[in-house]
């Protein structure tokens, strides 16, 4: 029977937003936050091992981002439901929007959906979660006040059989103007590897930097954190603080370059 209503109105929305209208000069965003999935798509098909994996969100990388927020006194945007009921991180037209298999797995319950359901999970949780986005950085701009879009993921410690080296990863595309002083940052850091746009680069696929900063001409960066390093709170508070000073003294060597 085809699906009508996504969420009902006690399910929570599409985001979680932290810290609204902070003038901190980092404006964080997490696309793949949480886990949870509308009660109208049941499991998807899926066992609950694989909703709590890799394949359903950025395991850790919600945790980092709220302790990053609270320690910046900055806004958060973070997406509520997994990355299998759409990916926030995608083109709502693209195949890799609403997958039919992660990884190994196979997703029954993306097999073969309608149109209005595909329509469904845009309108009530792509778009919002975009939208809202959007808002915060119309007022910030409203405002004149300087912005570093800061998107925080993880990535699986093995993928398709491959083990990854790196710690973390840092992402960019044309605009290094954030990226190449925290890259440096963190190489100086004992016995980190860091990934010089590994295990992903920026590029074509990603959708929330393209439209939320490069459009805009924001400087920005996407910094990618493995799971198991994460996995727990000692990680998330280690990490967040590594992540935190090193935006902190990226954002000044950038000030002081504009200031020449």
């Amino acid at each position: 029977m085809a699906i009508i209503r996504l969420l009902e109105n006690d399910e929570p929305p599409a985001f979680e937003t932290l810290n609204s209208k902070a003038r901190s000069p980092f404006f964080l965003i997490c696309d793949h936050a949480g886990n949870r999935l509308p009660r109208s798509l049941g499991s998807l098909g899926l066992q609950e091992e694989a909703l709590g994996s890799h394949i359903a969100w950025d395991i850790g990388a919600g945790a980092v981002t709220r302790l990053v927020a609270q320690d910046l006194n900055a806004s958060a945007i973070l997406q509520t439901y997994s990355r299998l009921v759409i990916d926030c991180n995608r083109a709502p037209e693209s195949d890799a929007s609403i997958v039919e298999i992660s990884e190994y797995t196979t997703v029954p319950g993306n097999h073969a959906i309608s149109r209005e359901q595909r329509d469904l999970r845009r309108n009530k949780v792509f778009h919002p979660y975009h939208a809202q986005i959007s808002s915060e950085l119309d007022w910030r701009e409203s405002q004149k006040i300087p912005t570093v879009l800061v998107s925080l993921h993880s990535f699986t410690p093995v993928f398709k059989g491959a083990r990854r080296p790196w710690h973390v990863g840092i992402l960019y595309n044309e605009d290094k103007r954030m990226a190449k002083p925290m890259m440096s940052r963190l190489l100086s850091e004992v016995d980190l590897v860091v990934g010089d746009n590994e295990p992903y680069a920026l590029d074509e696929n990603d959708y929330s930097i393209p439209l939320h900063a490069a459009r805009r001409g924001l400087p920005h960066i996407e910094i990618e954190i493995r799971q198991d390093l994460i996995g727990d709170e000692r990680g998330q508070r280690l990490w967040a603080e590594r992540i935190t000073r090193n935006l902190i003294s990226s954002w000044k060597q950038l000030e002081d370059r504009t200031l020449l």
